[in-house]
């Protein structure tokens, strides 16, 4: 029998097997856990966890400058009043909506790096957010993303961990993007199903039955049928895997509902699975906060800490914690004084979270409230310098990925 026949024969078999197939193609990452998982342990365990607060988040009203007049002077209607702040020390403090963030700076876990931006910061949500993603602030049309850059890299060296994953959104994030290495986007964890067909339940079953014989077959054939059953055969090893994540895991606390921490239980998920992905990325978005700023960015930040402490109590649950590097951005602050809409309109330098297990604290200076900028915050860490102390978290060297040397912050 021809390979070109054994093909057919095999493709037949399918069709009469009602193909199973994924509601997505099967993402590159799951693919290689089963390869990991057959040949070592996992020797590589650090995992990096993004998370963009879009829109550009108000710094200010985040990490308080409480102690500082000039703060209430800038912000009579939004200005977090002193009785509600948890202080930080006699001059900045955290959003009160911020408890669960606060309790893991209080234990050294949370890492809070302060007037993080760039030189010649530009207000427009797409610009900056590509210089950000870009870590290319001088490139006016970027092809290619600092995570990306990082994953070649890996890819060069250990391709089966060069693996990202973003969850919750549609379309791949510049900071992924690159010309060697795939990174799947995750918009729901039912995007990723089983499907053996229409019909009853005992029908698929008999048809996953039928295509695993197929798969196993004795029948010789060539590189061409080979690769199909390698790839059949991972189709379905994906899926129960999936499958698997999600009905024996036991999360060791009760995830907020909301949609930040269902994402980060995910990732959880996928962490104890051991699943082979380096970082993840997720999104909160709603951080535009032009009018009527209290309330929506106080929702914001609720969801936010609320989110991160549970997922640090579950990796700790799990005794994964030390393994996680967690780390929010955003493409800008907000302007120091409020605007006529009892909001704040786009700025400049801001600040960013870290859950970096035993290296809490506060990092970097706090701007000036009164030495301005046009209006603006100055910036006195560099986000590239957040970067480097993410990629050398990873073990991956920052020059390569950021063009040039940047010296790394305490935090990780």
């Amino acid at each position: 029998m021809t390979m070109s026949s054994n093909r057919r024969d095999f493709l037949k078999q399918l069709g009469a097997a009602s193909v199973i197939s994924l509601a997505a193609t099967p993402p590159r990452f799951l693919a290689r856990a089963a390869e990991v998982a057959a040949t070592s342990k996992n020797t590589d365990p650090r995992v990096l966890v993004l998370i963009q607060m879009a829109g550009g988040n108000d710094g200010l009203n985040s990490l308080v400058p409480y102690g500082d007049p000039a703060y209430y002077k800038a912000r009579p209607g939004i200005g977090i009043p002193k009785s509600q702040v948890l202080h930080i020390n006699d001059h900045v403090g955290l959003h009160p909506r911020l408890t669960g963030l606060k309790e893991l700076y209080d234990e050294g876990n949370l890492a809070i790096v302060q007037g993080v931006g760039y030189p010649q910061t530009d207000r427009s949500h797409f610009r900056s957010m590509d210089i950000w993603q870009s870590a290319q602030p001088s490139n006016l049309a970027p092809r290619d993303g600092w995570l990306g850059r990082a994953l070649e890299w890996q890819f060069d060296r250990q391709p089966a961990r060069a693996e990202g994953l973003t969850l919750g959104t549609d379309k791949l994030p510049l900071a992924f993007v690159s010309g060697r290495v795939s990174v799947p986007t995750l918009r729901r964890f039912e995007d990723f199903q089983l499907v053996a067909g229409h019909g009853p339940e005992s029908h698929q079953s008999l048809k996953k039955v039928t295509l695993d014989r197929c798969i196993h077959s004795s029948v010789q054939g060539g590189r061409e049928l080979d690769f199909l059953r390698r790839t059949t055969a991972t189709a379905m090893t994906s899926a129960d895997r999936l499958k698997s994540l999600n009905s024996t895991y036991k999360s060791t606390v009760d995830y907020p509902a909301t949609g930040l921490a269902s994402r980060l239980k995910l990732i959880a998920q996928m962490i104890a699975a051991e699943l082979p992905t380096r970082i993840y990325f997720v999104s909160l978005d709603g951080f535009d906060t032009h009018a009527q700023q209290e309330v929506g960015h106080a929702a914001l930040l609720a969801e936010l800490g609320g989110a991160i402490l549970a997922f640090q109590r579950d990796l700790a649950g799990h005794g994964l914690a030390d393994r996680v590097l967690l780390s929010t951005f955003s493409e800008f602050g907000r302007r120091v004084h409020e605007n006529g809409s009892l909001g704040t309109d786009h700025g400049a330098a801001s600040m960013l979270f870290a859950l970096s297990p035993g290296k809490g604290g506060l990092y970097g200076t706090h701007p000036s409230m009164t030495d301005l900028e046009d209006g603006d915050l100055k910036y006195t860490s560099d986000f590239r310098s957040v970067y480097a102390s993410l990629l050398n978290w990873l073990q991956i060297p920052s020059q390569p990925v950021l063009g040039e040397v940047f010296e790394s912050i305490g935090f990780a």
